[in-house]
């Protein structure tokens, strides 16, 4: 049998994490040292690998039900090859070290259990209590492996030079940096934790450091439900990819 399929077979590499292309990653284990992932992210696996679906301390959970941040995670286990994607996103590779790494947890794929976790809050230029954005703080030493919908920009700041980024296509930043999120508009409807607020909010970044920018204002929906709100849009609801066939089915 000849194709040109036979061409995207797997890299062969040293290293733990290898990009096997722009859009999956593949992750050795050598029943040494786990890793964390996302659940559901896990395509295809080689080898003796177990997958932990429960894995969430008791404060993580906690922190999850009060600001709705935070990773639902596997642990992966075992001797073997792993390969993680999640929706077709591009994958990058972040090695974080002292200077650490703040993240909103939807572009998380996997890390390593060595890097610590933890929620906090973005505050708004309004000061009051319950504005602003939830973020992941990454810190520790090892690798993190993050999602964007298409390839993205990196922004240096430095204290000559700040940047602001939509509060929607901003995916991670340096937790150095200060940050100071604002609003552009006027309506009093954005004057809450965002969520899915829209358009309206900005994210500032003062000190010297690095933002990382998507070419994206919103990441496809990670639990998109046949028929249902969000998932209607993404051509997946009942006027969706699945009504078009149904439709052409009677054509």
């Amino acid at each position: 049998m000849q194709s040109p399929l036979f061409n995207h077979a797997e890299q062969q590499s040293q290293e733990r994490y290898v990009i096997q292309n722009p859009q999956l990653l593949r992750v050795s284990l050598t029943g040494h040292d786990d890793i964390l992932a996302r659940k559901g992210a896990m395509v295809a696996y080689q080898g003796l690998v177990d997958f932990d679906g429960e894995y969430q301390s008791s404060s993580q959970r906690q922190a999850r039900a009060r600001t709705g941040e935070g990773l639902d995670l596997m642990r992966c286990s075992g001797q073997g090859t792993v390969y993680f994607a999640n929706l077709a996103q591009y994958i990058h590779v972040v090695e974080v070290e002292q200077e650490g790494l703040t993240v909103d947890s939807s572009y998380v794929l996997a890390l390593d259990t060595s890097l610590h976790t933890e929620v906090i809050a973005v505050d708004s230029q309004y000061g009051v209590s319950g504005t602003g954005k939830y973020q992941l703080n990454i810190t520790g030493r090892g690798k993190v492996a993050l999602m964007t919908s298409g390839q993205p920009l990196m922004l240096q700041v430095t204290p000559e030079k700040y940047v602001s980024a939509d509060a929607d296509a901003i995916v991670a930043w340096s937790t150095s940096l200060r940050v100071q999120m604002q609003a552009q508009t006027h309506n009093s409807s954005v004057r809450s934790r965002r969520g899915s607020t829209g358009e309206g909010w900005e994210l500032s970044f003062l000190g010297q450091g690095f933002a990382l920018v998507q070419p994206s204002e919103v990441m496809p929906p990670q639990n998109a439900a046949i028929g249902q709100g969000v998932a209607a849009q993404f051509g997946v609801g009942q006027q969706g990819a699945h009504g078009q066939n149904q439709n052409n089915a009677w054509n």
